[in-house]
């Protein structure tokens, strides 16, 4: 797949990133080939591979996943409770989007 450097300039202005010409330069190269090392990947039969295995397997006493125990949730009071700022039972954060 080829990228073009247009292509990285939107998505770095989507992520509000400014890159220097070089970086945008650098970042094409770089990302061009993680595409094309991943259309390689893409061109490997895989009818015979078996699925990998779960994250959630039967591992007995080796599993280090705690038992699913109903709780009651905390209340928004309580979500906010240590809030710096809140109100209207939300945080209250600095702005941080300047357009």
């Amino acid at each position: 797949m080829k990228l073009s450097e247009q292509d990285v300039q939107r998505v770095a202005e989507l992520a509000n990133l400014a890159l220097t010409p070089e970086e945008i330069a650098r970042m094409t190269r770089d990302l061009d080939g993680i595409l094309s090392h991943i259309d390689k990947l893409n061109e490997l039969d895989t009818t015979n591979v078996e699925p990998m295995a779960q994250v959630l397997f039967d591992a007995g006493e080796t599993a280090t996943l705690r038992p699913d125990v109903e709780r009651t949730p905390l209340s928004n009071a309580e979500a906010v409770a240590n809030a710096a700022v809140s109100g209207g039972g939300y945080y209250k954060v600095p702005r941080v989007i300047e357009r």
